[in-house]
């Protein structure tokens, strides 16, 4: 028999919703914020690191993608660990050590160790993103997470807004200090996440039960949700937590997922490049670059907000994905500059926004361990779409000679990943149907 929800006063509950919000998304982005800028930062570097090095394009191409083959590596167990220790030493633990290396490819000197810091920053990483998504199944319900996730990506659109804008003009330090403007980059970049490190320890709660701004009737409201969602909803923990990457449905997800990282960061790392080729100055290519993520993060806020609204999770991955694919195709064949990078707006704005929808499918299915084994599993996956974009883009551009013609090979790889979103929520919606629960959340009614 399906338990019956908690009754409570719904002012209760917005409240306490909005209390946790306040309280989380802001240091939660921030942290992520910080991450993506150290991720992404290489995009800004490559302008003067590649011929100060020696590089080729398709050396860099690897390079920058070894984080991918790190991150793929070490995210599984590092979401273990972090169900295990709690996400406020797992996080800090993250930080220092992404700062640290970030700071350390300022100091590259040949090949071998670019390939090394590349690769250990990684592993570095490696758990935060899906830490956070299994941390925010530990404070919201369902039917407010896809809109959660949608405010914690927002960070990393304001994340290429401010590494665009700080990106072009660190470039332009070179020879301040005795430094490069490429190392400038890797220093001013990685440093924000050590002093972040002594924050996160000082302030992050590990959990509901223990955060001290959260009143006990709040703390009830919450804790009873929580758990008839995880009675009620179909949910599986696997005895052993590795268990869930043989789960099918995680598979199938991880399948979809590819091609979006594969999109995202094949475009956001290759438009410095492209704005470059419209004949931009270094800090004027920085600020351009600003607009394409305030476009992002206006559609990371109103997309899952409509999702949660109208209770459909389908259209809302599937319809950013193949807009945004439509939009990197005319790309490339539309005339002229301004409307070449209209487009990759709109392309960039599909690509991210489409995401916080999925990421609210695994934990319809899965709790616990194996839910955060599980989202891991799908996120290491699908970022391989990472390291096969890092090489793919430079490779392409190198044979064609062109920069924008990579973008029909991000067009293609994303708009077969949107129509196979049809087949795999289908089995989705099958597989939940024979259990008795429903895939979609339910709209909430309070804010």
């Amino acid at each position: 028999m399906t338990p019956e929800p908690p009754q409570v006063d719904a002012r209760l509950a917005h409240d306490t919703v909005r209390t946790v919000t306040l309280r989380l998304m802001p240091l939660l982005g921030l942290m992520y914020l910080i991450a993506y800028i150290d991720r992404q930062n290489i995009s800004y570097a490559k302008l003067q690191m590649v011929g100060d090095l020696g590089l080729s394009e398709s050396v860099y191409g690897l390079g920058a993608s070894l984080f991918f083959l790190g991150y793929f590596l070490f995210e599984v167990p590092a979401n273990v660990i972090l169900e295990r220790v709690g996400a406020r030493r797992w996080f800090a633990r993250i930080m220092f050590t992404w700062g640290l290396i970030t700071i350390l490819l300022g100091f590259t000197q040949n090949t071998s160790m670019f390939y090394l810091l590349r690769f250990l920053l990684g592993v570095a990483e490696a758990g935060f993103f899906p830490g956070v998504l299994f941390a925010l199944t530990l404070w919201f319900p369902q039917s407010h997470r896809a809109r959660m996730i949608g405010w914690f990506m927002i960070a990393s659109a304001f994340a290429n807004a401010v590494g665009a804008a700080i990106g072009g003009a660190l470039l332009d330090l070179d020879g301040l200090l005795g430094l490069k403007g490429w190392q400038w980059v890797f220093v001013a970049t990685g440093l924000p996440a050590l002093v972040l490190t002594v924050v996160v320890l000082r302030v992050l709660p590990d959990g509901p039960e223990r955060a001290p701004w959260l009143p006990p009737e709040g703390k009830a409201w919450l804790s009873a949700q929580l758990a008839h969602e995880r009675e009620s909803g179909g949910q599986v923990e696997h005895h052993n937590p590795f268990g869930a990457l043989l789960d099918r449905r995680v598979w199938m997800l991880a399948s979809v997922y590819v091609a979006f990282p594969l999109a995202a960061y094949g475009l956001s790392y290759w438009l410095p490049t492209v704005v470059k080729g419209f004949g931009a100055s270094n800090t004027a290519n920085g600020f351009i670059n600003i607009v394409p993520w305030l476009v992002t993060a206006f559609a990371l806020w109103w997309v899952p907000r409509r999702a949660a609204r109208t209770g459909d999770q389908l259209w809302h991955v599937v319809v950013p994905g193949l807009v945004a694919a439509a939009a990197l195709v005319l790309s490339v064949v539309l005339p002229g500059s301004a409307l070449k990078f209209a487009c990759l707006c709109v392309a960039a704005a599909g690509v991210f926004s489409a995401q916080p929808v999925f990421w609210s499918l695994p934990p319809t299915f899965l709790k616990g361990a194996s839910a955060a084994a599980g989202i891991a599993a799908i996120n290491s996956v699908g970022n391989l779409g990472g390291f096969i974009s890092q090489n793919a883009v430079p490779f392409i551009r190198d044979r064609s000679g062109s920069d924008l013609a990579p973008m029909y090979f991000l067009a293609a790889c994303l708009g077969l990943g949107a129509c196979l979103m049809f087949v795999v929520l289908s089995a989705l919606r099958r597989d939940a149907a024979r259990r008795g629960v429903a895939v979609e959340p339910v709209a909430p009614r309070t804010a």
